[in-house]
């Protein structure tokens, strides 16, 4: 049973992401922000951690940068409703940003079920398989 790891500060996708996951046979793990996910990152292992770019307590990247440092071999999936960049803006994409801190994708909010176990599906078959880059 594949074990996910969610931190997210906003309850209600906190639990969109854990009803859908667990739907799907997964083993999920919730955290209400970057402390508690730290604590539940050192106290058990994970197959995928979903981090939220954007909580209190944790400036923008530091929680992805955090994450990927202290556990680099799980993949990681980015996410954020926050601005994203666009052709009519000079607004910084922020997911991407992320890719560059470790995140293997990212999945901007709101999202679909869907999108969230393709997201979730791949993480798992790249941790399966081995390292290997992805071309875009």
């Amino acid at each position: 049973m594949p074990r996910v790891l969610v931190v997210d500060d906003d309850p209600m996708v906190s639990l969109a992401i854990e009803v859908c996951l667990q739907r799907q046979g997964m083993e999920v793990t919730m955290a209400d922000g970057g402390e508690s996910g730290m604590r539940a990152l050192a106290a058990q292992t994970f197959d995928v951690m979903i981090v939220d770019i954007f909580m209190p307590h944790m400036r923008g990247f530091e929680s992805i940068r955090m994450f990927h440092e202290r556990a680099p071999d799980i993949p990681l999936i980015a996410m954020s409703g926050y601005a994203f960049a666009n052709a009519d803006t000079s607004s910084p994409d922020f997911l991407r940003m992320t890719l560059e801190l470790g995140a293997t994708c990212c999945l901007r909010k709101p999202f679909t079920p869907k999108a969230l176990l393709a997201a979730v599906n791949d993480c798992l078959a790249k941790r399966t398989a081995g390292p290997h880059l992805q071309e875009e």
